[in-house]
């Protein structure tokens, strides 16, 4: 190559270079921070945010921006096939592994009067918590999902917000994977957490791996933005939501205020009046739907023909 050649070579690049620094300058500063990595998207997961603030309607040119934001999140929520062992899932899982069960009728209970309540609509999204820990507030959550999916035209998502004491995951029959916690403090896509299950019309967000700052975690914008988006983007399903006890943990409170209703499990002869009043107050009584008691002596259970059974899970409703 002559001399000249290789000079025009250079300018070339050089033309090219400057050219790619101006695109990136002009790219607003929430999209030009990743503009480095974004030929290689395998390596780096799409953020499921942006900034409202540098969307200004007026701007053509932003139009296949928010094209591309709106394909992202509904690609965002798209189950993750992740192999679970069938013989690890838990054997309280009475709706999927046994549904002919009497337990797992009072769950079909709990569901229909979920799904048709006596006045107004049914709720979409279901905080279920307790009063103190082992309460069974887990298996609760993960039974009612199974059940809600069981129904003929309801998909659920279930969501893990314990993250202190994930336990989701395990009843499904997986191992440790990542969850809510690393989409929260790594920014990990929610198209590679949330999880597909033995039960066709029901997804799972795992907890992930326990942070040292899960009240921080779960009292963030971020969170806050993840149930928005998760009620906006699933708005014909149901969304329940597995949390730790308020009286422990200052993010279900907060939690609360997030979602359309919340669902009390009590163990029953163990939790007093006085705790369950306290838990009323921390909640506010008009998002608190009924009352799950759980573990209640079941001496009548022969009359069914169903004496084996010790204990079982009652639904009061909210009068």
């Amino acid at each position: 190559m002559t001399t000249l050649g290789k000079i025009y070579d250079a300018l070339e690049k050089s033309k090219e270079k400057r050219t790619a620094s101006v695109a990136v300058d002009e790219m607003p500063d929430a999209l030009a921070d990743d503009s480095a990595d974004r030929a290689d998207d395998v390596k780096k997961p799409i953020s499921l945010y942006m900034d409202e603030n540098i969307m200004d309607p007026s701007n053509k040119s932003l139009k296949s921006v928010e094209s591309l934001e709106r394909t992202k999140r509904a690609e965002a929520f798209e189950r993750t096939e992740v192999m679970y062992d069938e013989n690890q899932i838990d054997e309280n899982l009475v709706t999927l592994l046994n549904p002919q069960s009497f337990e797992a009728e009072q769950f079909k209970i709990l569901r229909t009067n979920l799904l048709f309540p006596s006045s107004g609509k049914s709720p979409r999204t279901i905080m279920v918590t307790s009063t103190m820990p082992d309460e069974g507030k887990s298996l609760i959550s993960a039974n009612l999902a199974v059940s809600i999916a069981q129904s003929i035209q309801e998909y659920v998502l279930l969501i893990d917000c314990d993250i202190r004491r994930p336990r989701v995951h395990t009843q499904f029959g997986f191992g440790d994977v990542p969850g809510l916690s690393e989409h929260l403090s790594k920014g990990l896509s929610l198209s590679s957490l949330i999880l597909s299950t033995k039960v066709n019309k029901l997804s799972i967000l795992p907890g992930g791996t326990p942070p040292h700052n899960p009240s921080e975690l779960m009292s963030s914008q971020q969170m806050s933005r993840l149930l928005q988006e998760v009620k906006y983007r699933y708005s014909d399903r149901f969304i329940v939501i597995d949390s730790p006890p308020p009286k422990l943990t200052a993010e279900t409170s907060a939690l609360s205020r997030q979602v359309d209703a919340v669902l009390l499990v009590i163990e029953y002869g163990r939790t007093s009046r006085e705790m369950v009043l306290d838990l009323i107050n921390i909640i506010g009584k008009e998002k608190i739907i009924g009352v799950v008691f759980n573990k209640m002596d079941m001496r009548f259970a022969h009359y069914y023909g169903l004496g084996k059974y010790k204990t079982y899970s009652k639904y009061y409703q909210k009068s």
